[in-house]
């Protein structure tokens, strides 16, 4: 009887468990896959990273990456180079997200902890957008100044989203990679809206009517901060953020001079260091009415919403297929694709692809795509690895430290990118040394290889953090974390 029962499974569970075909199952594994997450972690954390993500960074971030690329080209009026070192300063809030993160961490606003930093973002948002939208013709410091406040308030919000991804990733280590999955594909699928319509919203109303737009998603983000349920902790003794402050550094540094730490850090920079952003300058070329193909708004709007297929294609699978590949393995091969998918920029700045039949549109949508899909597969595993290197009781300060130096190394690459632009002496009409700019970033992208060695070769399902700095006493006494839950507008006392 024994055996019969055993050989008898639960009809409920096979059908729960039981793979859907066709169409059904296409459209049932992402809804249950998010209902699993939503129940290991409740709804509300699947809700804010959704918010963010999704919003936020999706839509909001194509919309305002496409907007400002017409606002520098044709409001502003400025060199590619020039708009490539740009929007390497509009950055520069992502450089000190430890900072944003340290103060979600120790420093309560109010009594609560993350509430009023959404808050804030929200309004450093709307405030900026505002004031770029309503100028007619504002002077180049303050409309970057203006950029850099909107940049700001995205960090912001990011920072504190980060902290609670990598808050799970410590209790639920099995389901990281399905975290960061659930980022970039909402992110991913965010921007594929956003691209579709940021080229009929720059047609239609122009570029500063566009950031005027773009309050929307910093509203939205300004309402997380008003429904977000944590618990309120009155009295905080101001007088100990010092000594946390303290904490946490030595926390931080005990981390870093771990050899199982930096040299995955190392890495991290200068792969992306090395991989220079001359994206200005191909933009310019792509809009050229003499040089390049010239492509309309809604053209390059379109292109980039249809290439953004290709970072949900690279998040599916990595989630379906990569995830459990070793970091090092994995790293290899999306580096040197992603030095060979930047050929493919060289064939079509030299014209090659008309020579054999290929429209600039399809050709360029298609180099787009794969490009993209190859960033996306070696972003994916960076993020996992980073989550595996946070230590316990700073994970949010701790996550945002490692992010900021992938965006140093971003930072980098922009402005070097701007630099060999101008080296080279590509302009907003002459862009006879283009291809060599192109071809000098290529040979850059690949060169990370040779110090793939400081990767570790460890299974991402695994901690990788040795006991002694994952257990450490100064992050553990920071702060003690909290469950964070978004609570409806209509209140429910069971919550669940």
């Amino acid at each position: 009887m024994g055996e019969e029962k055993k050989l008898t499974p639960d009809p409920e569970k096979v059908e729960e468990n039981e793979p859907h075909g066709g169409v059904c199952g296409c459209i049932c594994a992402p809804i249950n896959w998010i209902k699993m997450l939503a129940k290991e972690m409740h709804w509300s954390f699947v809700f804010g990273v959704l918010v963010v993500y999704g919003i936020s960074q999706g839509v909001g971030g194509a919309l305002a990456r496409v907007g400002t690329e017409y606002y520098m080209k044709d409001v502003q009026k400025v060199q590619p180079s020039e708009a490539q070192v740009y929007s390497g300063i509009t950055s520069i809030p992502w450089l000190v997200k430890p900072i944003w993160g340290l103060l979600t961490d120790v420093v309560p606003i109010c009594g609560y902890r993350r509430r009023p930093y959404f808050i804030v973002s929200g309004v450093l948002g709307v405030v900026s957008m505002l004031f770029l939208s309503l100028h007619k013709k504002l002077h180049i410091v303050l409309a970057l100044l203006s950029l850099t406040a909107g940049s700001a308030g995205v960090a912001i919000a990011d920072v504190t989203v980060d902290a609670c991804v990598a808050q799970n990733s410590g209790s639920h280590p099995s389901l990281a990679a399905d975290m960061q999955s659930l980022c970039s594909l909402s992110s991913s699928i965010g921007a594929l809206v956003g691209f579709s319509l940021s080229g009929i919203f720059v047609h239609l109303i122009g570029p500063k009517g566009v950031y005027g737009l773009l309050t929307i998603p910093a509203i939205l983000v300004l309402s997380v901060g008003l429904v977000l349920k944590e618990p309120h902790t009155p009295n905080f003794a101001y007088g100990q953020v010092n000594q946390k402050f303290l904490d946490a550094n030595k926390a931080m540094w005990k981390t870093l001079k771990c050899p199982d730490v930096w040299r995955p850090c190392l890495y991290m920079y200068l792969s992306f260091a090395l991989s220079l952003n001359i994206y200005e300058g191909m933009f310019y070329w792509y809009t050229d009415s003499e040089a390049g193909p010239s492509f309309s708004q809604e053209s390059i709007g379109y292109m980039l919403s249809i290439s953004s297929v290709g970072s949900v294609i690279g998040a599916t699978l990595y989630q379906y297929g990569l995830k459990d590949y070793p970091f090092r393995d994995l790293l290899f091969w999306t580096q040197l694709s992603l030095g060979l998918s930047g050929m493919l920029d060289l064939v079509l700045v030299l014209r090659l692809n008309l020579k054999s039949g290929i429209p600039d549109y399809f050709f360029v949508v298609i180099d787009e795509s794969i490009s993209q899909m190859t960033k996306q597969l070696k972003w994916m595993p960076l993020l996992v690895l980073s989550s595996k290197l946070c230590p316990k009781g700073i994970e949010g300060t701790f996550f945002a430290l490692l992010m900021s130096i992938d965006n140093a190394g971003l930072l980098s690459s922009s402005w070097a990118g701007g630099f060999l632009l101008h080296i080279t002496k590509v302009t907003r009409t002459q862009f006879d040394n283009l291809w060599l700019a192109i071809l000098v970033r290529n040979i850059l992208r690949v060169s990370p290889l040779c110090i793939i060695f400081l990767v570790p070769r460890s299974d991402p399902n695994v901690s990788i953090l040795p006991i002694e700095v994952s257990d450490t006493d100064e992050g553990s006494e920071v702060i003690e974390h909290e469950n964070i839950e978004l609570v409806s507008l209509v209140s429910n006392d069971n919550g669940r």
